[in-house]
């Protein structure tokens, strides 16, 4: 689940004289997508309950997830791994016990209290974790899944638990992080809790040859670069989830483009602790604080230093919006639509990826999942921004990958024209796998609204 806010488009420059000389104006980073908890608002939507959705063919069915979620032995032994019995558990001195301990929602709830009360929990905060809990609980039960509270106990209780561990000992994020999965696995913790949300049924992926595709480049050492549109927090959850039963390794070991706000919120750190991010500083809020300005600038210079090696390493994989924030409905229609992309940023992740010295594509990918956790109507800059959480099908969709060198050949003024037109042209491909995925869920037309470049499939029943 993502925590943060929309940010602006960024602006770097890439030296064309050397793939070894980076130079940084990154105003920001081309969005955030970072998985990570809500700070959820009270207004959660409480739908009809539908039956259970199916199951996932190639690995954990939903009456197997819910068995192992709400195992609280296999809980423990997933937070504290090596630990083999109870007593050492215990002696686990970087590792509260509050919530790992909790055995109903009335423990959950008043280990949150009590720690408020201690001073060790910010009001703050354990007003967000307190909220998070019942906003989750009402979209897991919307599913009609029959073990719903078992899960919602199970997979709060662990998420409080990081939580509330970050704010005891706060993680620092470096320029790249890579994700953690072990002695805790925070990348299975973060898919775990966005599972519920997930109505497969009404679900889909565009065009999944082409992901195929991607992982036999990936194999040959190639870089794979997606240019989305971003819609929620949960954005890396969704696309890990729907590729699960086919291509889970795009997923684990795709990068993603975080801004800022992931490194200081500690109801969305344990979900990004669990995906590999450049984490950079966003323009937006590069001046809030002036004597840290130069701080900031420098740390944004090691990131995409930190993005070329990684490039040039080969055989990377990296999730990028360009839009420079989350799509938001039309003010006027409501109507959602992938937001434009901004030329620029396009235009710099292009050049560093073709500055590596290893082969690199682009592909353009949509992604629908905007129902589930939908950003506030407009950007806020404070963190704490009120959320809605709800259980709802989702889509993501990838089309061809699109070669910029073809592009400049057919503008007139390759120099001036090339950079607006290849951005259009990768905006304009996602937009129509967008309208094709909304056909699907939003229309219910299902398979049936494939089209000839946009082929709808549901690998889970396969």
């Amino acid at each position: 689940m993502l925590i943060l806010s929309a940010t602006p488009s960024s602006t770097f420059s890439i030296s064309t004289a050397s793939a070894h000389r980076v130079s940084l104006s990154f105003a920001s980073s081309c969005s955030s997508y970072i998985a990570a908890s809500s700070l959820c608002s009270l207004s959660v939507r409480f739908g009809v309950r539908r039956p259970v959705f199916p199951c996932l063919s190639h690995c954990l069915n939903v009456r197997a997830m819910a068995e192992i979620v709400r195992d609280k032995e296999s809980t423990d032994k997933n937070v504290t791994h090596a630990a083999s019995s109870p007593e050492e558990r215990r002696n686990e001195p970087s590792l509260s016990r509050t919530f790992l301990h909790a055995s109903s929602e009335e423990e959950l709830l008043a280990g949150i209290r009590k720690e408020r009360e201690a001073g060790k929990l910010p009001p703050n905060i354990a007003l967000g974790m307190e909220v998070l809990y019942h906003n989750y609980k009402a979209a897991v039960f919307e599913s009609g899944n029959p073990r719903a509270g078992e899960i919602v106990l199970s997979n709060m209780t662990v998420a409080l638990d990081r939580m509330f561990s970050d704010v005891e000992e706060p993680f620092d994020f470096q320029p790249y992080h890579k994700a953690l999965r072990e002695p805790f696995d925070y990348y299975l913790f973060g898919q775990n809790y966005i599972r519920p949300l997930v109505d497969f049924r009404n679900s889909y992926v565009g065009n999944i040859s082409l992901f195929y595709e991607m992982e036999e480049k990936l194999r040959q050492g190639h870089n794979i670069v997606l240019m989305s549109n971003h819609q929620t927090e949960a954005d890396p959850a969704v696309i890990a989830l729907l590729l699960e039963a086919t291509n889970p390794s795009i997923a684990e070991r795709m990068t993603y483009v975080a801004g800022d706000r992931v490194l200081i919120d500690p109801l969305c750190k344990p979900f990004s602790m669990g995906r590999n991010l450049i984490c950079v500083y966003s323009k937006k809020h590069m001046n809030d604080v002036p004597k840290l300005v130069e701080m900031k600038r420098k740390a944004n210079t090691r990131s995409l230093k930190e993005m070329a090696l990684l490039l040039r390493g080969g055989s990377q994989i990296i999730w990028i919006a360009p839009s420079g924030g989350r799509d938001r409905p039309y003010p006027q229609t409501q109507e959602w639509y992938p937001a434009p992309f901004d030329a620029s940023s396009v235009d710099n992740m292009r050049r560093l990826a073709e500055h590596s010295g290893t082969p690199g594509h682009i592909y353009p990918l949509a992604i629908l999942c905007h129902d589930i956790m939908p950003p506030p109507r407009h950007v806020e800059k404070e963190i704490g921004e009120e959320r809605v959480i709800s259980f709802h099908g989702v889509g993501v969709s990838v089309a061809p990958g699109i070669n910029f060198s073809e592009i400049s050949a057919a503008c007139e003024n390759p120099e001036e024209q090339a950079k607006e037109a290849y951005t259009q042209a990768l905006y304009n491909s996602v937009t129509e796998q967008y309208n094709v995925l909304k056909s699907a869920i939003h229309g219910k037309q299902g398979l049936q609204a494939s089209i000839p470049d946009v082929s709808l499939s549901q690998p889970w029943n396969s």
